[in-house]
């Protein structure tokens, strides 16, 4: 069965299997109606020019496995954090892991999406929070319509969290193609500071299809690091819709590490809604083989005297495919704005590609906004320079790669993911060298 039918006629009997009040219920109808309106985009689409979903939507999905798989620590022990302790919300194929996970309600909510959903106490927020600013695009109101399970965290007004949270959802060999959509709702308070590190990591060769959606509110003085680290095998592709809303004096930094995957693509969206707000949008994408990376990202200036700051860098090997679809709305209000969005790329092989597409909408006139990008090749005579002072050819051209993406990473606060991610792109460059400079 196409998979657009199958989702649609599968809705009914998971509504049936899920407890939620009405007006989630409603929410959810709504979704499948636009979904089955609209169904998955298409290079027709504008947004989609460049991305091409054909290739993954011919599997047979598993859309929504309820029976939890049991996995070994020591099998996924890498692809967590050491060193420093952390909150853990571990996913397995879609099902909360409580053996690998480590939860709180001490003074803060760090938790599960399904029990907001079905308890009282926590009403309130989801009725103001929950679903206010995803879009109504197809594959967002695909992930509303079945949206199920996730984490939610919810800081109280001035708690500055001791340690961040790691969120990971872990696919298994249990299925022979897999779908997951996992949501999540973030509300970070007046005052408050959080740490959060994002991965996705498929435990398997088997097709897997993630439709992930965030929402995150960081209101008034909130201060939010947000760190998606993205290096699955090549049989998995990944969907990841954030979107952020900030209110008065509050900071939001996302980190995005696009290394792995079939095809991955970033829809990562920001509505200032306050003044004195600071948005940071960065990101390094190193890939070959046939992978493809597109991030597309939106900062919507609504209010006077913010600032925001775009730096995305891609390294593309092979037959590699990367895609930058960014752009900046500034409102008529919203001046005194101050805008930088920069995106610059190096294609090591000639038949690796870069589609770039930076964008300024301004409809006010005292404001500072910039735009640019490069395309280009390794420094020829810098390479040649490193090499008549010793440096092998490959060690030197990993330098220089390395010193092209470092500025991203200066910015991240975390030092053992600053290391984690130079382990990562030294193995990504093919080098034993591990950057720390």
């Amino acid at each position: 069965m196409e998979l657009k039918k199958k989702l649609v006629a599968s809705f009914m009997a998971f509504e049936n299997q899920v407890d939620v009040s009405t007006s989630i219920h409603d929410i959810r109808t709504e979704a499948i109606k636009m979904f089955e309106t609209k169904g998955f985009p298409t290079k027709k689409d504008e947004a989609w020019k460049y991305t091409s979903l054909k290739s993954l939507l011919k599997h047979d999905y598993s859309v929504f496995p309820n029976q939890e798989t049991t996995i070994d620590y020591n099998a996924v022990k890498p692809y967590f954090l050491h060193n420093i302790d952390t909150y853990k919300v571990v996913f397995v194929d879609g099902i909360y892991s409580s053996f690998l996970s480590e939860t709180s309600h001490d003074g803060l909510d760090i938790c599960l999406l399904s029990s907001a959903l079905n308890k009282p106490k926590y009403k309130m927020v989801i009725d103001t929070y929950f679903n206010q600013i995803a879009s109504k695009d197809s594959l967002t109101s695909l992930n509303t319509a079945f949206a199920k399970e996730g984490v939610y965290i919810n800081i109280p007004k001035g708690k500055v969290v001791d340690k961040p949270v790691e969120i990971i959802y872990f696919s298994t060999r249990k299925e022979s193609a897999l779908l997951i959509q996992p949501r999540n709702l973030i509300v970070v308070n007046e005052n408050s500071h959080i740490q959060i590190i994002e991965r996705h990591q498929s435990l398997t060769e088997n097709p897997v299809l993630t439709n992930s959606v965030t929402e995150i509110f960081a209101n008034k003085r909130a201060v939010v690091d947000f760190y998606k680290v993205q290096n699955d095998h090549e049989t998995a592709s990944l969907i990841d819709n954030t979107f952020v809303q900030q209110k008065q004096g509050s900071i939001c930094s996302v980190h995005t590490f696009s290394f792995g995957g079939k095809l991955t693509r970033n829809n990562l969206q920001f509505f200032q809604k306050g003044e004195g707000i600071d948005s940071i949008l960065k990101g390094i994408t190193i890939i070959k083989g046939k992978q493809h990376v597109d991030h597309s990202t939106l900062v919507h200036h609504i209010t006077p005297n913010c600032e925001s700051h775009q730096d995305y860098k891609g390294i593309f090997a092979e037959r590699a495919i990367g895609v930058f679809n960014g752009k900046v709305l500034v409102n008529k209000e919203a001046q005194k704005t101050n805008a930088y969005q920069q995106n610059n790329n190096i294609i090591i092989d000639d038949k690796a590609t870069i589609n770039a597409k930076p964008q300024l909408e301004i409809f006010a006139d005292d404001v500072k906004c910039s735009h640019g990008c490069t395309i280009g090749q390794l420094d020829q005579d810098a390479l040649f320079y490193m090499q008549q002072r010793g440096i092998p050819k490959k060690e030197a051209s990993a330098l220089l790669l390395y010193a092209f993406s470092n500025n991203v990473l200066e910015s991240v606060k975390i030092p053992e993911i600053k290391k984690r991610i130079n382990k990562l792109i030294a193995k990504k460059l093919g080098v034993a060298i591990g950057f720390d400079l």
